[in-house]
């Protein structure tokens, strides 16, 4: 059995910007443009105002590896459960700037994070995502990696969507059934009041206000997306359309 690990779902927002999911599909394997590439779950940030708390870039490492651990298991025990072979995403990737990590072609923008299919790989940006735990709470690091490790496993399945707005609604959902689940097996243990915080936290990655569902980049209100992860959290993976 995985250990358990108690989070601290401590919210802060209001001095947090609103914060945006990139998880568009990029092509081919994952190039840095020197041979310094960044290790797995170990982001050199520069971040340092104490902004929610003492949260240090040791325990935002620490969250991070927590967090992509468990969503491994958990998909593990899902895809055996089902009768079906499941790999792990092949890494999770630190980065620093824009251009520091592309894609095939695509440089990976800053101040996001994404899944690259072909690549098989999650990259982040290391600064935003700590100052994004500082301000919002290690919520967020259990939510921002589940998004994008659901974006893995629809991969795996060869799930797609007409519109980039199903498919980011349905990672929410994923998401919320792997900490839902993961609470109820005993794996993740919650501190009263933390759904309530979480609940919080999602206010900070909402589409901004006015923007076309259909847009190519469209991820969901913030209404659509809290409902979406709650909808997974408490139904688990039934409320989520796999089929």
């Amino acid at each position: 059995m995985p250990a358990r690990h108690r989070t601290r779902w401590t919210v802060a927002l209001a001095t947090a910007t609103v914060l945006t999911l990139g998880c568009g599909a990029l092509p081919d394997e994952p190039t840095l443009p020197d041979d310094s590439a960044p290790q797995p779950n170990a982001p050199q940030a520069t971040a340092s105002a104490e902004i929610d708390g003492t949260k240090t870039v040791e325990e935002f490492q620490r969250d991070a590896r927590g967090a992509v651990g468990q969503a491994e298991r958990y998909w593990q025990a899902v895809f055996t459960d089902s009768g079906v072979a499941f790999t792990p995403v092949r890494t999770v990737t630190p980065y620093r700037d824009t251009g520091d990590l592309a894609c095939g072609p695509e440089p990976i923008p800053a101040n996001n994070a994404v899944y690259c299919p072909a690549g098989d790989f999650i990259a982040y940006d290391a600064d935003w995502a700590v100052t994004a735990f500082r301000r919002i709470g290690d919520a967020f690091v259990f939510y921002l990696l589940g998004h994008e490790y659901a974006h893995a496993v629809q991969q795996r399945l060869g799930i797609e969507h007409r519109y980039a707005i199903d498919h980011e609604l349905q990672a929410d959902c994923m998401a919320g059934a792997y900490l839902g689940d993961s609470v109820r097996s005993g794996d993740l243990a919650l501190a009263d009041g933390d759904l309530d915080e979480f609940r919080t936290g999602l206010l900070a990655v909402g589409d901004p206000e006015g923007q076309p569902w259909f847009a190519p980049d469209s991820h969901g209100t913030v209404q659509q997306r809290t409902r979406a992860f709650f909808n997974g959290y408490e139904r688990s993976l039934d409320a989520c359309d796999l089929s």
